[in-house]
């Protein structure tokens, strides 16, 4: 049974220039905006990377959970991680897993084919981990929050390629990753300064606290064909690692396309 990582969600004071920056920096387009985060007291918007997605959410109301998730986490950032199964068997089984260890289901629906499952981020103590499942089963094609398949035609792969891998920040990341690889039902390995879960099409990696923000989302892996063009669009670089560079609260590292 396989996992793949399918998107990645970023929460942000104001939307549009998130996403403005976003889009500038890393050459990638907009292609969808999500209705149903309204009933969330939410606005957004996806950006296709490849065949997965970045999505920047942010309060259009107040006392919501992601004014709240702003205010813990002193400024934007990494929010919520998205991966989608391949049968509704290996979802039901990330429930029970999830359910065995006191790990709750925060939200859940089913329209259509489209059947969302939400984790807890207080029970993971970590990001809120959505795990969804599709009966159309299509890893690169029909995305639901996506509005379908006309999200393709938003893709560009001229200077970002793809995206292929989360860091998520833990008090104890070897725990946290044996807790989501029980869940996922993958073993985890050890790998320089962590963990990882090896997905189908890309990688969990679970880390020591780096920024001083906390346990969470922190962290996105890309493909890319300018790196140079990217760095130099950038605001801000890491200081420790050159080809890291930071947007919307988030470290993104940047890979060479082979």
């Amino acid at each position: 049974m396989g996992m793949y990582l399918r998107q990645v969600c970023l929460v942000a004071h104001e939307l549009e220039p998130a996403i403005a920056e976003l889009t500038r920096v890393l050459g990638i387009e907009r292609c969808a905006v999500d209705q149903s985060v309204a009933k969330f007291g939410l606005e957004n918007t996806l950006m296709p990377v490849g065949s997965n997605f970045l999505e920047v959410v942010a309060p259009i109301q107040e006392n919501t959970a992601a004014g709240r998730f702003l205010q813990k986490q002193n400024g934007d950032g990494g929010y919520i991680l998205v991966c989608q199964v391949d049968s509704a068997a290996h979802q039901q089984q990330c429930r029970e897993s999830a359910a065995a260890q006191n790990i709750r289901v925060a939200f859940e629906s089913s329209d259509g084919s489209y059947h969302l499952m939400q984790l807890h981020p207080r029970d993971l103590n970590n990001a809120m981990w959505e795990i969804d499942w599709d009966d159309r089963n299509e890893i690169d094609g029909m995305w639901e929050p996506a509005g379908g398949v006309k999200w393709q035609q938003q893709v560009r792969d001229d200077v970002t390629v793809s995206m292929t891998g989360v860091e998520l920040q833990a008090d104890d990341p070897e725990l946290t990753a044996k807790q989501w690889g029980e869940i996922a039902g993958i073993r985890p390995e050890t790998v320089a300064g962590g963990y990882r879960l090896q997905l189908e099409n890309g990688e969990l990696r679970f880390v020591e606290e780096l920024d001083g923000r906390g346990h969470g989302l922190a962290g996105v892996d890309l493909t890319v064909r300018q790196k140079s063009k990217i760095m130099d669009a950038a605001p801000s670089i890491d200081s420790i690692r050159g080809d890291c560079i930071e947007l919307c609260g988030a470290r993104f590292y940047l890979n060479d396309a082979v």
